[in-house]
């Protein structure tokens, strides 16, 4: 992609609207603009990044035997009045009434609406167990909308609900959940910590939320040494239901609490070493709520016996939107972004010095195609721009890789190659910087 023909719509200053590290980024790197209070578009580079994001986490459901199907972002009011929670949400749940003066809202969760479509459509104890999973836009609307996608009025949400026919096939649903989050996370380039939280107005006697440490985190985390350096990414069998609880309890053995959950006693019996005190945000939650909603919404099955099985649920979220803002507030410096690969929205930033230069140019379309050949995508800056315009814009929004052109390096044959983190610098071969890129070398 040449930026010359790309919508990237940067900014030199910091917006003065801008409270947190995250909002400022993504605003001067042209990734979102603001509609209204708490609601954004997403520009083409922030759209990349979410689309990337969406996609680790789509792809961790699916392993985890999660189905996903899609719900709709408007729901009858009915169900959530049969639940008995259409008023939990107060005045955060933006109420609609149709011309035919039926009562809807914007959907701030979905348990109601998931367990309409599978009381309706699950009859037998066969059919059990299952989780059922979307990637949909939810709207809650904060009193003070702040600190950009962190915390909008509208966000894009991934929710799971498992289905189960006792606690013990429930317990296991929660503990894939557990696992596959971290997987999600570490994917990313997170290290997610698991901490157990309060259930709020989604309800049930069981919830994890997870953690990333950020020094602008909204909340104090107080946590085991041994969270900041383990494998996420572990192979974890989930039909072996006795890995998955040995993993599980391991990881929730050691302390792990935000402000609302800290006990200091605990902490300090902790050997001093081993404490870690820090900031985090949180990037997902998950819940098991028992019968909660399917008892008053009658969601239930026949049992071997012909007997009437009331199911129990959980469900998962996890804010991709708010991850795009997560992980900047975990990955950046004073210069700018700096992307995990996994969700970079291009891997490589080419920086052509002299694009009016036949052979700079050629050498940089040389660059591009072989890349493309090998599956990455780069961005190649061939604007008439001066080289410190164009370091500053590779800088600010990111790139993992940046390969420098310039007219020297062309008579010789090489490339400047720059790792975004820590910002290492090689004057390379082309044939080199590419191997390295496609990680042949």
């Amino acid at each position: 992609m040449r930026l010359s023909q790309y919508f990237l719509p940067t900014l030199r200053e910091n917006p003065s609207e801008a409270q947190i590290v995250s909002h400022r980024l993504m605003l001067r790197a042209g990734m979102v603009r603001q509609s209204s209070a708490g609601i954004y578009s997403w520009l083409p580079m922030g759209l990349r990044v979410l689309r990337n994001i969406e996609q680790i986490v789509r792809e961790e459901q699916n392993r985890s035997g999660a189905i996903e199907l899609l719900m709709p972002t408007l729901q009858p009011a009915e169900l959530w009045k049969e639940s008995g929670r259409y008023e939990d949400y107060g005045k955060e749940m933006l109420r609609i009434r149709d011309r035919h003066e039926r009562d809807l809202l914007y959907g701030p969760t979905n348990e109601e609406m998931i367990t309409e479509i599978f009381r309706a459509s699950v009859k037998s104890y066969r059919d059990l167990p299952r989780n059922l999973y979307h990637i949909q836009w939810k709207f809650r609307d904060e009193v003070r909308p702040r600190f950009g996608v962190m915390r909008g009025r509208e966000f894009l949400m991934k929710d799971a609900y498992s289905f189960d026919l006792d606690q013990e096939g429930a317990r296991h649903a929660y503990n894939k959940m557990f696992v596959a989050y971290l997987k999600t996370f570490a994917r990313m380039g997170l290290q997610a910590i698991p901490m157990r939280a309060d259930t709020g107005p989604i309800g049930g006697d069981m919830s994890h939320e997870f953690i990333i440490l950020a020094e602008t985190g909204e909340s104090q985390v107080y946590c085991h040494k041994d969270f900041t350096t383990f494998d996420a990414a572990v192979n974890v069998d989930f039909d072996d239901v006795a890995k998955v609880q040995s993993f599980v309890d391991h990881w929730t053995s050691l302390y792990a609490a935000t402000d609302e959950k800290h006990d200091e006693a605990a902490f300090a019996a902790i050997p001093e070493d081993r404490r870690v005190t820090a900031r985090g945000i949180e990037v997902g939650h998950i819940f098991y709520f028992g019968t909660k909603y399917s008892d008053p919404l009658k969601c239930a099955v026949a049992g071997p016996k012909g007997e009437s099985i009331t199911l129990h649920m959980g469900s998962y979220g996890i804010g991709v939107s708010r991850l795009v803002g997560g992980i900047i507030e975990a990955s950046h410096d004073d210069a700018g972004i700096i992307w995990p690969e996994a969700v970079a929205p291009f891997k490589v930033g080419i920086v052509n010095l002299k694009p009016a230069d036949a052979a700079c140019a050629a050498a940089a379309a040389d660059l591009d195609a072989k890349l493309a050949a090998a599956g990455i995508e780069a961005l190649v800056d061939d604007r008439d721009a001066s080289a410190g315009e164009k370091f500053a814009t590779m800088d600010l929004i990111g790139l993992p890789w940046q390969l420098v052109v310039g007219p020297r390096g062309v008579k010789a044959g090489t490339v400047e190659l720059k790792q975004r983190r820590g910002g290492k610098r090689e004057e390379i071969s082309a044939e080199s910087a590419l191997a390295r890129l496609a990680g042949a070398a």
